[in-house]
């Protein structure tokens, strides 16, 4: 179990998953072994007493903007993205209770047969119930992305850090994939990230973060145990916050 101390620096958190990192190697799709993988990891922190909720992006699926460029209606193919991150959200859902976690999928568009609707007190009291909470459909409204649904709920849940899985652990100086002397960043401020827009989220996710006082921590969902380990201080993460950094004071 966490000590004291970490429970009450990290008691509720929110976990940002983008639809990607549920493919796997694959073009396309949900990768059933990626998605059971990663509700290990959830279900592990869950068992640590942590209080989840997670947002899961749909671009696995469909991407709002891609579809855009081609043609499509920008608003309806930000609906369409919606639901794509329903589908994700329910395969999320069945393997974590496949598990043995109670889950709740909490949808933004209402569809009452499949998942229940968004209701700020209701996910509330999930959590406190020891459930995790899977919010789908974005915030609901088309022109928002995934990462500015994923902000704005962590401020509604009082969530005490917002956790980014990605593929690598923490944010660089420049894709590590491509150049192999990359730097990674221990810590940076919400400015630094917007003026050097580094492309972590998307500005209006950063800056509501940052009005609200939400950490976010850029971490490997990958890497086994990775998540209970930044949750508890000993895992490799980029911390974001309003404090000044001085890995981006010293570059």
């Amino acid at each position: 179990m966490t000590n004291e101390g970490d429970q009450l620096r990290y008691k509720r958190v929110l976990l940002k998953l983008s639809g990607e990192a549920l493919m796997g190697a694959g073009q396309y799709g949900i990768d059933h072994g990626v998605v059971e993988r990663i509700s290990g990891e959830i279900q592990l922190a869950c068992r640590e007493g942590f209080e989840i909720c997670v947002v899961v992006g749909g671009g696995n699926i469909f991407r709002g903007l891609a579809a855009s460029a081609q043609g499509f209606d920008r608003a309806s193919a930000d609906y369409m993205g919606m639901l794509a991150t329903v589908m994700n959200a329910l395969a999320l859902q069945n393997m974590l209770e496949k598990m043995g976690t109670p889950t709740r999928v909490l949808s933004a568009i209402p569809m009452s047969s499949v998942c229940e609707p968004y209701l700020r007190r209701r996910a509330i009291r999930h959590m406190e119930k020891g459930r995790c909470v899977i919010f789908a459909a974005g915030t609901g409204n088309p022109f928002f992305t995934t990462d500015t649904a994923a902000a704005l709920r962590a401020a509604e849940m009082g969530c005490d850090a917002l956790l980014k899985g990605t593929k690598v652990d923490g944010v660089y100086t420049a894709d590590p994939k491509i150049k192999e002397d990359a730097e990674r960043y221990d810590s940076l401020s919400f400015h630094d990230v917007l003026a050097q827009d580094l492309k972590v989220m998307d500005a209006s996710a950063i800056a509501l973060c940052r009005d609200n006082n939400i950490p976010i921590l850029v971490f490997a969902i990958h890497d086994r145990e990775n998540l209970v380990n930044v949750l508890k201080g000993g895992g490799p993460a980029t911390v974001i916050s309003n404090c000044r950094s001085a890995d981006a004071a010293a570059q």
